[in-house]
């Protein structure tokens, strides 16, 4: 029986279970941050909040785009681990992580610069 993504599936050997739904787990937890942005990006821009409203809409969309971004990239990590546990070679390092710090800090920038802008 063939397995989604064969890219990640076709090769080596099954791994320790308990790696592989931790693995997992650290997708689903990237996922639940996902819908966190996005519903921080649509409250920023619902709420009739006393911000710039410029910087409203742009830290908003930098939420949403974010919340867009962030299940494709831990989608391609959980491949990239699995992949690594099923060759025996190291894990290698996350690309989720920098997006985020980056598009987070730039979006407080954003709503600070709102609040005292407004």
């Amino acid at each position: 029986m063939s397995r989604f993504p064969r890219w990640v599936y076709d090769l080596g050997t099954e791994p320790d279970p308990r790696f592989s739904l931790a693995n997992e787990r650290t997708f689903l937890a990237w996922s639940r941050t996902s819908l966190a942005l996005i519903a921080a990006g649509v409250a920023l821009k619902a709420l009739a909040l006393p911000l710039e409203p410029t910087l409203r809409v742009v830290a908003a969309t930098l939420l949403l785009v974010l919340g867009a971004v962030l299940p494709l990239l831990s989608w391609w990590d959980w491949g990239r681990a699995e992949r690594a546990m099923r060759l025996g070679t190291p894990l290698p390092s996350s690309h989720v992580r920098l997006p985020l710090a980056v598009g987070t800090s730039l979006v407080s920038v954003l709503v600070l610069l709102g609040l005292l802008l407004r």
